[in-house]
């Protein structure tokens, strides 16, 4: 059971890492750093956006309208390191 739970915080540990990439990704397109017509470029934003949209777009239906700022990455990333304390504090050490 431990060994379940440690592979799920690592998974989510990645899942935050993904989350900043696609933040990134999407700052880098809005100032047109990179652009969408280089092959790999879109591949990558489009597996970013598939992987993260659909949680950050629950996400966004409960935030206020902020203008152009989007503060979804920033509470996923809060919650999934809630979960990952959670786990850690609670759930490892008293997996058998």
């Amino acid at each position: 059971m431990r060994a379940v739970l440690i592979l799920v915080v690592n998974v989510l540990e990645i899942y935050i890492w993904l989350v900043i990439l696609s933040a990134v990704m999407s700052w880098l397109l809005a100032f047109n750093v990179v652009n969408m017509r280089n092959d790999f470029v879109r591949s990558v934003a489009r597996t970013l956006d598939a992987l993260t949209e659909p949680v950050l777009m629950r996400i966004r239906r409960y935030m206020p309208n902020l203008g152009g700022v989007d503060l979804s990455p920033i509470v996923l990333i809060l919650l999934i390191q809630l979960v990952i304390h959670w786990i850690q504090d609670y759930g490892i050490p008293n997996a058998f």
